[in-house]
């Protein structure tokens, strides 16, 4: 009997995603907030972009969100473009304060400003050593 082997899987930015990576429905976005003016940035930072501070804790960011505002892509980026087109690329206001810019699941011609997103964190492609690259978008809830 052979045992079967779990991907190696890589996040799409560092100090972007919770580890461990799996399973990926545990993967939060992470953020940094500023201990001095309350900023929260995405990712984990070195300093506050709203008042150079340096006291920033990391945090988990929330699992929901709406959309703010967004865009369909209707024709492929240049370049080695991963994902499916048409595709919702959005902008997507969490309850922390922050916006981030996201590609949308779901059918893009149900996208519509103010309704509910969740986060859902996926494989997005295998790297050349045949490792997942994990991703993230925001789907309709």
């Amino acid at each position: 009997m052979v045992e079967k082997t779990e991907k190696k899987r890589d996040p799409i930015r560092e100090r972007l995603l919770s580890e461990p990576l799996s399973p990926l429905e545990d993967v939060r976005l992470l953020g940094s907030r500023c201990k001095n003016c309350g900023e929260v940035a995405l990712g984990e930072v070195s300093s506050c972009q709203n008042c150079a501070g340096e006291d920033l804790e990391v945090i988990p960011l929330s699992r929901n969100g709406k959309l703010w505002t967004y865009t369909i892509i209707r024709n492929r980026p240049p370049g080695d473009f991963k994902g499916e087109i048409p595709m919702g690329e959005g902008l997507v206001e969490l309850p922390e304060g922050i916006r981030i810019k996201s590609p949308l699941g779901g059918d893009v011609e149900h996208l519509k400003i103010g309704m509910d997103l969740k986060f859902t964190a996926y494989p997005l492609y295998e790297n050349e050593h045949g490792d997942e690259v994990i991703a993230f978008k925001f789907d309709p809830v």
